[in-house]
């Protein structure tokens, strides 16, 4: 049996999906038959293979990664690829709760945003997202929601990228062990219903937007209505997007112009 099919039949055994995929990836990281052995052992204990590589491919781009902090989904390209269509050229994007600040490197890479910025309340999360925004001019802050940004962006924001935790704290514990157990929670949980923060998100959103601005939401496909409620009741305009090729969706309130 080849190295290769040794590893995959650890990973398989393990519970990955994905197995022969996971082995070809762990093969190209490793320097030596003992960082190889390292690199399985962690994924086997159920870290985030993205976590142990350094990297997840989100979008087309390589994001950086960082031990606890929140891992892109596919599910949020969508929510990426909407708020980049949605950018006019040099506007205002802001990208809240922005983990690794994935969202924000597919604004700056399909849109041409003049002012980029990303907050988080994790500080692992915002130094990860300093490492991959910082090289395309990019502003990362700490703090809470909107208590994080810079008062000079209030009334000015034309695309504002949300991907607040929305997870019904109860559910959290259904979640794969991967991320769990690897992942901050306050990455993952949303409180009661998983729309704590969609409440305050859309309640503070229409001050912090320029007119004709828009706040993306992701959220669950049975949660969908709610949010969108949420923004309605905000005075904005809105509709939901979803995608099943990546089963995302995201809820959109648009300020009048």
């Amino acid at each position: 049996m080849s190295t290769a099919d040794a590893v995959a039949a650890r990973l398989r055994a393990a519970g990955s999906v994905f197995a022969e995929d996971e082995a070809a990836l762990l093969l190209a990281e490793a320097s030596s038959p003992e960082a190889l052995e390292d690199l399985v052992r962690r994924r086997v204990g159920g870290e985030p293979l993205e976590t142990i590589l350094g990297w997840a491919e989100f979008c087309g781009l390589r994001v950086r990664t960082a031990p606890r902090v929140f891992v892109p989904r596919r599910r949020t390209e969508l929510l990426a690829r909407r708020a980049a269509a949605l950018l006019p050229a040099g506007g205002v994007a802001v990208d809240l709760c922005c983990g690794t600040g994935a969202v924000a490197m597919v604004i700056a890479a399909l849109a041409s945003p003049g002012v980029l910025h990303a907050a988080d309340l994790d500080p692992a999360a915002v130094a990860c997202a300093r490492r991959n925004l910082e090289p395309l001019g990019g502003v990362v802050t700490e703090g809470d929601l909107f208590d994080a940004l810079p008062e000079d962006l209030r009334g000015r924001i034309d695309v504002l990228a949300v991907n607040a935790p929305y997870v019904p704290t109860d559910a959290i514990a259904t979640m794969p062990p991967e991320a769990r157990d690897h992942e901050a929670r306050m990455a993952l949980d949303g409180g009661t219903d998983g729309l704590d923060l969609h409440r305050r998100i859309a309640a503070a959103a229409p001050e912090w937007l320029a007119p004709g601005g828009a706040v993306l939401i992701e959220t669950g496909r049975t949660q969908a209505g709610w949010t969108a409620v949420l923004l309605s009741s905000a005075g904005l305009e809105v509709e939901v997007d979803s995608d099943d090729e990546v089963d995302g969706t995201v809820a959109i309130g648009r300020r009048s112009a």
